[in-house]
C-alpha cells in the first residue's frame, strides 16, 4: 500500500524535532526521498523507521536551505560508500532545479573523499529539472514545478499516485495563485504551516514568507483539497502542537486533516 512516511515536521531551527522531510512508498516499498533535513540526523530518522538507505534510489530536493540540503551531502556519503563496499544495488538519481545541481556537487567535492566523488556521473546521478518538467520515477509520472520563491529557488511537485489520487507539495512556502492548477482538488495537499494564528505576533510567519494554520485551512477549503496535512512548524508547542494545530484547523476546514510528529507514517487511501 503506498503510503507517507513522515521523516521531520520542523522548520530550520528546531531542536525538538527534525527538519521537514520525507518519503514517498510505492506498494513494492521502493521510496522516492524528498529533501534529507539538516546534517546527519537523517542517519538516525530513516534507521528509526526502519528503511535501510539501500533501499532508496530516488530522490527529489527542492531548494539549497540548509534544513533541507545538508542531509543529503550524508545520503550521498553513505549511497557511495555503499556502493564501494558492493552493498548497494543499482544506481543513486537526484533530480533538482539546475542552480541545486552546482551547489551539491560543489559541497561533495569539498567535504567527500575522491572514492565517493568519482562516482557522479557513474552511479550518481544529479538530474536537473525545469518547471513544468514531468520525470517517471518508480510508477509515478512526477511534474516538477517552480513555487516562485522570492528567498531561494524552490521546485514542489505533483503527481496521481498508482490508486489514482492526485498529491501535490507545495516545498515549504505559501501556496500561490500560479500553482492553481497543481492544487486545486487534489487529493492530497502537503502544505507548510508555521505556527497557529493566535501566535503570528509570537513566531512573525509572514516575516519569514510563511503560514499560519488559520491561513492554510481557509486555503484548503478555497481549493477544495480533500486531505490536508501540515508540517513545516515551529516547536515550542511540540507535545501539543497535533491537538492545537487541529483544532484551529477545524474551524476553517472539513477535510481529512493531519498534523503529523516526526516518524508517523500515513496511508495514502
Amino acid at each position: 500500500m503506498e503510503k507517507l512516511i513522515v521523516l521531520g515536521t520542523g522548520n530550520a531551527s528546531v531542536t525538538k524535532c527534525f527538519n521537514t522531510c520525507f518519503l514517498l512508498q510505492d506498494e513494492k516499498e521502493r521510496y522516492l526521498m524528498v529533501d534529507a533535513g539538516g546534517g546527519n540526523g537523517i542517519l538516525t530518522q530513516l534507521e528509526k523507521v526502519n528503511v535501510p538507505i539501500a533501499h532508496i534510489h530516488e530522490m527529489f530536493v527542492t531548494h539549497k536551505h540548509t534544513d533541507h540540503l545538508f542531509g543529503v551531502i550524508w545520503i550521498i556519503r553513505t549511497v557511495g560508500q555503499l556502493m564501494n563496499s558492493g552493498k548497494y544495488e543499482g544506481d543513486f538519481h537526484i533530480y533538482c532545479h539546475d542552480e541545486l545541481v552546482g551547489i551539491i556537487t560543489t559541497i561533495c567535492e569539498m567535504t567527500l573523499v575522491g572514492k565517493v566523488t568519482k562516482l557522479f556521473g557513474e552511479r550518481l546521478h544529479i538530474h536537473p529539472v525545469q518547471d513544468g518538467e514531468e520525470h517517471q520515477i518508480l510508477d509515478y509520472q512526477i511534474k516538477f514545478f517552480d513555487i516562485r520563491s522570492d528567498k531561494a529557488k524552490q521546485f514542489g511537485f505533483v503527481t496521481t499516485l498508482n490508486n489514482g489520487k492526485r498529491l501535490t507539495f507545495c516545498g515549504d512556502e505559501p501556496y500561490q495563485e500560479h500553482c492553481y492548477e497543481y492544487a486545486y482538488q487534489t487529493d492530497y495537499l502537503l502544505h507548510e504551516a508555521f505556527c497557529l494564528y493566535e501566535e503570528r505576533e509570537i513566531f512573525k510567519p509572514y516575516e519569514k514568507c510563511h503560514s499560519t494554520v488559520k491561513d492554510v485551512a481557509e486555503l484548503a477549503t478555497q481549493l477544495e483539497v480533500k486531505n490536508l496535512l501540515l508540517w513545516h512548524t515551529e516547536d515550542a508547542s511540540i507535545r501539543k502542537r497535533k491537538s492545537l494545530y487541529k483544532k484551529e484547523a477545524r474551524q476553517y476546514y472539513k477535510g481529512n486533516l493531519y498534523v503529523p510528529y516526526d516518524r508517523e507514517s500515513i496511508l495514502l487511501v
